[in-house]
Order: C-alpha cells, then sequence, then structure tokens
C-alpha cells in the first residue's frame, strides 16, 4: 500500500530526501531554499537557506552525523546539523552546478559538478578538491560509491557511466544505447552498479569490470531517474517521474511498478527508512510511502 502525505507549501518542490542519524528523514526544497525534517509521527520542521533560491538538490549523511546537500543553483556545498544548523562552502569553479553527492570509502563526499565537466571531493575540514573529466559537455550527474573502493557516476550528456579513483583517476564506460541520459545510480547488493536511463526508459546495470547490460521499462516513456538498492530483497527501487510510478527490478531483470495515488506527483528521490519502508520525494507537493510486508 502507497500513502501520500501533502505539505503545507506544495510548491517547495521536495527533491531528494535521506533517513538521518536520528531516524528521521531529511528532504531538500529545491524551489523553497529549504531543509525540512519529517519525524515518524508526522511532524514537519524546515530550515530556511539562504537564499532562497540555492536550489538544495541532493542531500546525505555525512561521515560527521550531519546532512550534507549540494546546492546547484549557487555552486555550494551545504551541510546541516541535526539541530538545524546550517553552513556551506563554495566550490572553487564558478557556475559549477554541483549535484550528486555520496560518500566516499575514504570518509569524505564526494560530487558530481553538472556544468563544469569536473568531480569534486570535501573533506571533513572542508577543504575541496576538483578532477577534471576526459569528456567534455558530459553533464555529471548522480554518484555513488562502488564496492571496488571507487566512485560511479553517471554521465548524463556523453550517454556513459564513469568511475573515478580515490587518486582521481577517471574511466568511461559508452552506453550501447544512443542518448539514453543517465541520471541515477547506486552500487546494488549483487557487487554491480545500477543507473536509471532516463531518455531511453531503461534500467541499466555496470560490472566492475565495464560490462554493461539494459532493461526496457514497460512505458519507456517513463522517465526513469533516481534509483536506490534494497539491502534486503536484494534488488533495486527507482522513480519513474514522467508517469508518477515507482517501480522495483531484481538482480534478474524483473521489472514491477506501482503506481502512485497522485499520477503527476513528479516522483524524485527516495530512501528506505530504519523501519524498512519505501519513501519518495514528490515534487509537487508530498512525501510517498510505500509500506513493505
Amino acid at each position: 500500500m502507497i500513502r501520500e502525505t501533502r505539505i503545507a507549501d506544495p510548491d517547495a518542490g521536495p527533491y531528494d530526501l535521506t533517513s538521518g542519524p536520528d531516524g528521521a528523514l531529511w528532504l531538500t526544497m529545491v524551489h523553497a531554499g529549504r531543509i525540512a525534517r519529517l519525524t515518524s509521527d508526522g511532524q514537519l520542521d524546515s530550515y530556511q537557506l539562504a537564499p532562497a533560491s540555492c536550489g538544495p538538490s541532493i542531500i546525505v549523511e555525512g561521515p560527521d552525523g550531519a546532512l550534507w546537500f549540494t546546492r546547484n543553483r549557487d555552486h555550494r556545498i551545504g551541510r546541516i546539523t541535526l539541530d538545524g544548523e546550517t553552513g556551506s562552502r563554495p566550490v572553487p569553479t564558478p557556475e559549477s552546478g554541483p549535484f550528486g553527492l555520496a560518500l566516499g570509502p575514504d570518509g569524505a563526499l564526494w560530487f558530481t559538478e553538472m556544468n563544469s565537466d569536473q568531480i569534486g571531493r570535501i573533506a571533513a575540514d572542508g577543504t575541496i578538491t576538483e578532477f577534471s573529466l576526459p569528456v567534455a559537455h558530459a553533464f555529471p550527474a548522480a554518484i555513488t560509491a562502488g564496492a571496488d573502493e571507487a566512485l560511479w557516476f553517471a554521465l548524463n550528456q556523453a550517454n556513459a557511466i564513469g568511475r573515478i579513483t580515490l587518486d582521481g583517476q577517471t574511466t568511461v564506460y559508452p552506453l550501447p544505447t544512443p542518448s539514453a541520459a543517465p541520471v541515477g545510480i547506486c552500487q546494488g547488493t549483487d557487487g554491480d552498479l545500477w543507473f536509471a536511463e532516463i531518455a531511453a526508459g531503461q534500467i541499466g546495470r555496470i560490472s566492475p569490470d565495464g560490462l554493461i547490460e539494459e532493461f526496457p521499462l514497460p512505458d519507456r516513456d517513463a522517465r526513469p531517474h533516481a534509483i536506490i538498492a534494497d539491502p534486503t530483497a536484494g534488488g533495486c527501487w527507482f522513480t519513474e517521474w514522467a508517469v508518477g510510478r515507482i517501480g522495483y527490478i531484481t538482480a534478474a531483470g524483473r521489472i514491477d511498478e506501482y503506481d502512485l495515488p497522485t499520477p503527476s506527483s513528479e516522483p524524485h528521490g527516495l530512501t528506505i527508512a530504519p523501519d524498512g519502508s519505501l519513501h519518495v520525494a514528490l515534487e509537487t507537493g508530498g512525501i510517498a510511502r510505500l509500506e513493505r510486508r
């Protein structure tokens, strides 16, 4: 069963969410420039960022127990503590457009720079290092830590999957389907990396040695966006942004889909809460919860 909770400000634009160390869900409100905290009993608190146009995008738990997030529109990396204290660091490259964010195996946070064809790394002390990609106009999107001690990321406009080692060495793997435009990527429980091809209507899988498989969705116009691994069931959950659905793909490639109560809800980020329930950020102003039994 899927339930939707609407928020008081439907124009705030919930975009991404993660389960924090306090057991609450933490959300980015991309249009309102806020970070929100949702408790298990439904209490929603929000924290205004400045400027409101900063565009908070992807949010993850950092190595210090705080929540970290990309500020795509004012080109900074943000941080918020569990009691709501906020701060940020500017990305050295102007107009870089940071978007994807992931905790690396080295304890640092790694991020993509959509506008500058770079991968960034921010250490615990706030020091930022940037690594140039070997392809131009690649538009790097989501990033995730792999099981091989490297970071993997989707190259949306280069139509490829990238891999970067901790010392900045990069490998690029072109996708078989032209103009597939990968966006979301995650480390699967099977040891492979799984990714969403938003323009091709497919879910892809790449092995650590670069072998790629693609699995078409029943609706090729569904525009899959974000994807996360399910550590319990072994497959991956993903959002279908254009059609208001969430999907699940097994390690064997079987796909199941679930309609959200509001078809035009524009689902983006998703996360699994400590109780095992799946939560989805709906950009039109809500949070969906899938009860799994």
